[in-house]
């Protein structure tokens, strides 16, 4: 089944490398196979030696100034991956700050993104959803972003 587009979960640098080096070179085999994915989809792979039983990769948007989609495609992104959680009756599920690394998403407007795309698709079979914060920034980030929407 090889797709054209972006190739999604092989290993490169950031969250997609460190899942990989703590997955085993099997995941990258499967990626492989998988063949990659276009911007906003996503596709599920086993989690091999990482505690999780699966992962799902997605393929962010690179930023161009946000006149390209590109909010529209890191809503599909979570939009997409929260389907695939579904379909297969997960409890939970983990995401990074999409696309903020070297794609170059401005961090505050990605968070608003992820957040207000989360809450609007809840799901009947995941408790818990995390958002994995690669640093302290982004985890303060993430903390104003949920006040602010607390305080309405």
């Amino acid at each position: 089944m090889k797709r054209t587009g972006e190739i999604c979960g092989l290993g490169g640098g950031g969250v997609d490398g460190a899942i990989h080096r703590a997955a085993g070179p099997e995941l990258l085999e499967e990626c492989r196979a998988i063949g990659g994915c276009r911007t906003g989809e996503a596709v599920m792979t086993k989690g091999y030696r990482l505690l999780a039983t699966h992962v799902i990769h997605t393929v962010g948007p690179v930023w161009h100034r946000g006149d390209q989609g590109e909010r529209a495609l890191v809503r599909t992104c979570y939009c997409n991956s929260l389907s695939l959680a579904e379909q297969h009756a997960l409890e939970s599920i983990a995401f990074p700050a999409i696309s903020t690394g070297v794609y170059g998403y401005p961090l505050r407007l990605a968070t608003e993104t992820a957040i207000s795309e989360v809450q609007q698709l809840v799901t009947q079979s995941i408790r818990l959803m995390v958002f994995a914060c690669f640093d302290r920034a982004t985890a303060d980030v993430y903390k104003d972003v949920l006040e602010a929407i607390q305080r309405g």
